[in-house]
């Protein structure tokens, strides 16, 4: 498999897109007036405590207090881990929130979610440091390793490995995929970081004032190197020198092996034209996917959920139509898996596959939805086939998803995806002309509208204007505005 990062850099904005056998798979967004704030750590106060809720709201210079809940306060018993994944919480119910934090109190927290929407950020005490190969956990006394290294030997080696550079501190650590095949002494240089910056926030907290940031993570660029690079990318290509630059410094101190493989793109032509990943974005804007076999995806995205559904469209197959759904349903579980992670959705996602009457059909269009998914960096969790022929699953949510990210509700629906029609909207007029008569003195009325409503009264519901005057004893005027939206309408009496 072929995997490229491209890097693309401009005064106000950093782009990040993953490319994997020329498709586009991921892409990563940091603007200089939204930057993104999780992995930061805070010095914050509690502003309210909601014993309902199990929750504190915590003020931390942002411009919504942030939410913590109290499971995210409990230390965690020593466990083995997956890469990303948090540590389960203890069994049982987590003490009540009133034991644990009090309104006014400071405390040190870190954000592990974006504000989304109208929510807040999310936080947590259990302070997590990431760095090329490891993360630190100060707080908790987890050595694990991440699941994608599937070697015996080897996870035995770096769970021994890190045991002894752990040396019975008391904090623990979580081995990375990037570390598999990495010597010792590499990932002794990280741990001897983490534990210098660990030092250097334990002393800022002291000094720090209340709303104000203890720790940054790194820049985008920065991160993307740290994070995506592996083994398996053959290159990163970044269209700034002066990034170039501090990409090539990072990587020589952190990464040396993989150090060369990053490039400074100095061509004419912008590095997402040519890689075709403008395109792919507008496609990511569409609701409908279409498939290769002629079928197609429809994916809605709502402050609940995410919903995928799937139609056969044109494609008629060869054989019966259990082969013709059985078949578009395996090309839709991996378009599926790609789409779900380029556009960065998550939280709760419902895919209506196709109906299958054949239990091993089912079980194949399961694994290939799952294999797509493992290459996710995002945690996942697919559940069986539902009575109803629903595939439920979760996908982990740090940051807005792309379409929110770049767009904006609608102005003229507010967000809905639909209008009123002209016809809906005449009706609506002489309902609300009968009322202001009703209400108040007038000898005529103007009715100002747009342009395609104002045509669908003049000419088609003329009739119904003349009994309306009649009915009301008082003349009735229309006025076209380009500058009225299509439900924008006013009465005015004269």
């Amino acid at each position: 498999m072929s995997e490229e990062i491209l890097i693309n850099v401009t005064p106000r904005e950093t782009r990040v897109a993953v490319v994997e056998n020329g498709m586009l798979q991921e892409l990563h967004i940091e603007r200089t007036s939204r930057r993104g704030v999780v992995g930061n750590i805070y010095k914050g106060r509690v502003q309210r405590v909601m014993p309902g809720m199990q929750a504190a709201f915590v003020e931390i210079g942002l411009d919504r207090a942030a939410f913590l809940h109290a499971s995210d306060i409990l230390k965690v018993p020593q466990v083995q881990t997956g890469e990303g994944d948090e540590p389960p919480p203890p069994s049982g119910p987590p003490p009540a929130i009133n034991a644990l934090v009090h309104e006014g109190q400071e405390i040190v927290v870190q954000v592990v979610k974006d504000p989304i929407g109208s929510k807040g950020a999310r936080l947590t005490t259990q302070i997590s440091i990431p760095s090329r190969y490891l993360v630190f956990l100060p707080h908790s006394r987890v050595l694990g390793v991440s699941a994608r290294i599937e070697d015996e030997t080897e996870r035995a080696r770096l769970k021994t490995l890190m045991a002894e550079l752990a040396n019975g501190s008391g904090q623990g650590y979580i081995v990375r995929t990037n570390a598999e095949g990495q010597p010792d002494e590499a990932l002794a240089e990280d741990v001897a970081y983490l534990r210098r910056a660990w030092d250097v926030i334990r002393s800022a907290s002291a000094t720090t004032k209340v709303g104000q940031r203890i720790y940054e993570d790194l820049a985008l660029p920065l991160r993307a190197v740290r994070d995506l690079m592996r083994k398996d990318v053959d290159k990163v290509r970044v269209d700034s020198r002066e990034a170039f630059d501090r990409l090539s410094a990072f990587a020589a101190q952190f990464m040396p092996a993989l150090a060369e493989r990053i490039e400074h793109y100095s061509g004419e032509r912008p590095i997402f034209d040519l890689y075709g990943v403008e395109d792919e974005i507008l496609r990511a804007m569409q609701k409908e996917v279409p498939l290769k076999s002629g079928g197609y995806l429809i994916i809605d995205q709502t402050e609940a959920m995410a919903t995928v559904d799937v139609n056969t469209g044109s494609f008629l197959g060869q054989r019966n139509l259990e082969e013709t759904v059985y078949r578009t349903n395996l090309e839709a579980a991996q378009a599926v898996a790609r789409q779900l992670r380029l556009r960065n959705l998550g939280g709760i996602i419902i895919i209506d596959f196709i109906d299958m009457t054949d239990d091993e059909h089912r079980r194949q269009v399961l694994r290939t939805l799952e294999k797509g998914l493992s290459h996710d960096h995002a945690r996942t969790s697919v559940h069986e086939f539902s009575p109803l022929g629903l595939v439920e699953m979760t996908r982990k949510r740090t940051t807005d998803s792309l379409e929110r990210q770049l767009c904006e509700p609608c102005h003229e629906c507010g967000g809905r995806g639909t209008l009123k029609t002209a016809e809906t909207l005449t009706y609506e007029i002489f309902r609300e002309i009968t009322r202001a008569v009703r209400q108040f003195e007038a000898s005529q009325l103007l009715v100002i509208a747009s342009p395609k409503v104002v045509t669908k009264i003049t000419e088609e519901e003329s009739a119904a204007v003349a009994e309306l005057e009649e009915f009301l004893g008082k003349t009735i005027r229309f006025q076209a505005d380009e500058q009225y939206a299509q439900e924008q309408y006013d009465v005015v009496l004269l």
